[in-house]
């Protein structure tokens, strides 16, 4: 029963914003001013709202490494060491400098930042009114994903190629960085209903 209600509002929101987009472009053949709120799916917004809660599930992920690191007794920015043997090699796992590292921090949230107006508009736009469990596995697939892709597909022979050696897939253990992963993606699920734009608030009410 949940799967086919969900459906029906699929199928319904679909309709919504075929009708959306035709009264855009009678607007526009008009010549009229663009309508607030906007008709269709705001995908500006959704992209500037996955990137701030890309924000939030990037420190959550980076302060779930900083806990680990310090129970085993390493750096507690250990992980962002190894990130940074990317640009700057086997000298990166012995960086103790605080400006090196903010920026390694910086660069790990910026990613976090993309990944997370990916990921908000792929869940805001066709799976809105999926079930908690359908995007629950959306989002677990898809950081999985982009972990398996991102690690054993593109840096497992980029980095080799370019700096000489493969720090990030050899020294993070494939089940921190899979749970790295996870606890992003699921601070982003938990956040995602709060990034969906309502069209109350253009009218008012």
């Amino acid at each position: 029963m949940d799967d086919q209600r969900a459906k029906v509002r699929t199928e319904l929101e679909g309709l919504r914003l075929r009708q959306a987009e035709l009264e855009a472009q009678l607007e526009a053949m008009e010549g009229r001013a663009p309508a607030w709120p906007p008709v269709g799916y705001y995908m500006s917004y959704h992209v500037l709202a996955g990137m701030i809660m890309g924000i939030f599930g990037a420190a959550m992920s980076l302060m779930f490494n900083v806990i680990g690191a310090a129970m085993v007794g390493k750096h507690p920015l250990e992980i962002i060491r190894v990130y940074l043997t990317f640009p700057l090699g086997e000298t990166a796992l012995n960086v103790d400098d605080s400006s090196t590292l903010a920026i390694g921090c910086f660069l790990y949230i910026a990613m976090g930042m993309v990944v997370g107006a990916a990921l908000h508009v792929v869940l805001s736009k066709w799976f809105a009114h999926a079930t908690i469990r359908m995007r629950f596995m959306v989002t677990t697939s898809g950081v999985l994903g982009f972990w398996i892709v991102n690690y054993y597909v593109v840096l497992s022979w980029l980095q080799p190629l370019l700096f000489g050696g493969n720090w990030i897939l050899s020294m993070i253990p494939w089940w921190v960085a899979g749970a790295t992963h996870l606890v992003f993606g699921w601070t982003m699920l938990v956040l995602e209903p709060w990034g969906r734009f309502e069209r109350s608030w253009g009218r008012g009410a």
